[in-house]
């Protein structure tokens, strides 16, 4: 199959489901249908506008009431569980089993300063483990054992209470019941958090030989390809090991069995070097219309390469460079237009003064013609966004190319 970069953006973005109708009633129908396409929802702290595991539901469906997607991530019937996807995440219920591999490898997958925890005190581990079973759900302050912490490394400096707790959760034997007003993991047994079904289907793994183990770690891959082929529309091998970040080989090895079943169409793309492959089912629509910001963790963008490749997008997070570097801003929003991404701004939501604070805003590079059409309606999308998260108000700063065009368009 060949591709325009056109055609490749329009696969793209109908596979992640944007450009559909935002004004519709939004129920737990649309919430499941979403859960269904994208395969999770990154989780991060930051809450500078929005929590990141907010926003792609919102880009997708538009104002929706976030106690929808808490309830599928928190109560039965379960629709979501927290574990390492791309990242941290909510990912699909139906997916549990298909991270057993990761869970089973977990000891050599883990971050070195849980691994010296593990080694160096297992008693530790055990008694965790056996705190959560008796009295959970709890979170890691529940547990705390207050002994002293190290003050000269980089990071949160971990008690061993939740040291073991991230352990534990590493490896399956705690999961996440869902998070506090505090947005801290609140952990429990997996029998009390996932559906008997997925734990079962996760069985054979307790009893398996090393070849067996293989091939079900194959097979893991090749539900994870499936997911993420079918969730991207199109995309390189880069972009599918990216989506779950599995490993390259696994990965390729996946591909080639979604070949040959014909679930993946080779494809090339004007401009891109790299091969790439098509979901076989992928809508291929004539046009996108619409408009919709697009979080820095939206899985639309999780792969940057592939963002330059196919949408000629730039994009770098200010949150991980420090203040003097930054181009764009600290939590830059892209705004896409039709199949475009046009415009970015650094958003924050004011919270005590009732405002959505637009700190910068840019057009991107050769828009100028269109530049008084995006800034118009960019401004309608920053006040239906000011509308969801109950901003009274919309301030912009100076900062930006386009700035005085969207306050212009803001009135």
């Amino acid at each position: 199959m060949r591709l325009t970069k056109p055609q490749a953006r329009r696969i793209a973005l109908a596979a992640q489901g944007i450009g559909a109708d935002r004004d519709r009633p939004v129920g737990m129908r649309q919430v499941q249908s979403t859960i269904t396409r994208l395969g999770q929802f990154q989780i991060d702290s930051v809450n500078v506008l929005a929590r990141a595991h907010l926003m792609p539901l919102y880009t997708r469906v538009g104002a929706y009431d976030p106690a929808l997607l808490t309830r599928a991530a928190s109560t039965a019937p379960r629709r979501l569980f927290e574990y390492w996807g791309h990242a941290a995440s909510l990912i699909d219920i139906r997916a549990y089993p298909a991270f057993q591999f990761r869970r089973d490898a977990a000891y050599a997958q883990t971050w070195s300063g849980i691994r010296d925890v593990v080694d160096a005190h297992p008693r530790i581990i055990e008694e965790v483990a056996d705190a959560v079973a008796a009295s959970g759900p709890v979170t890691a302050r529940d547990l705390d054992y207050r002994e002293s912490r190290s003050r000269d490394q980089w990071g949160w400096n971990w008690s061993l209470a939740k040291t073991a707790l991230e352990w534990l959760f590493w490896c399956g034997r705690v999961a996440v019941a869902g998070r506090n007003s505090s947005f801290e993991r609140v952990y429990d047994i997996p029998e009390r958090v996932i559906p008997a079904d997925q734990i079962a289907v996760c069985e054979p793994w307790a009893h398996a030989t090393a070849t067996e183990r293989a091939e079900m770690t194959h097979g893991s891959h090749v539900a994870l390809a499936r997911r993420a082929a079918r969730a991207l529309g199109v995309g390189t091998a880069r972009c599918l090991g990216d989506y779950f970040r599995t490993a390259p080989a696994p990965t390729r090895a996946a591909i080639a069995d979604l070949v040959a079943s014909g679930e993946l169409i080779p494809a090339e793309v004007d401009g891109v070097r790299e091969p790439a492959w098509v979901w076989h089912d992928a809508a291929r629509p004539r046009q996108v219309a619409g408009c919709a910001l697009v979080s820095p963790f939206d899985s639309l963008v999780f792969e940057r390469k592939r963002l330059a490749a196919f949408f000629d997008t730039d994009y770098s997070l200010g949150l991980y460079t420090p203040a003097h570097k930054r181009i764009h801003g600290y939590y830059v929003y892209l705004f896409l237009l039709d199949d475009r991404f046009v415009a970015r701004a650094d958003l924050k939501a004011d919270r005590a003064a009732s405002t959505l604070m637009v700190r910068s805003a840019w057009l991107e590079p050769g828009l100028d013609p269109q530049r008084q059409r995006i800034a118009s309606r960019f401004g309608d999308e920053l006040r239906r966004l000011a509308e969801w998260l109950g901003m009274d108000d919309i301030h912009v700063d100076a900062n930006g190319d386009v700035a005085s065009d969207l306050r212009d368009a803001l009135g």
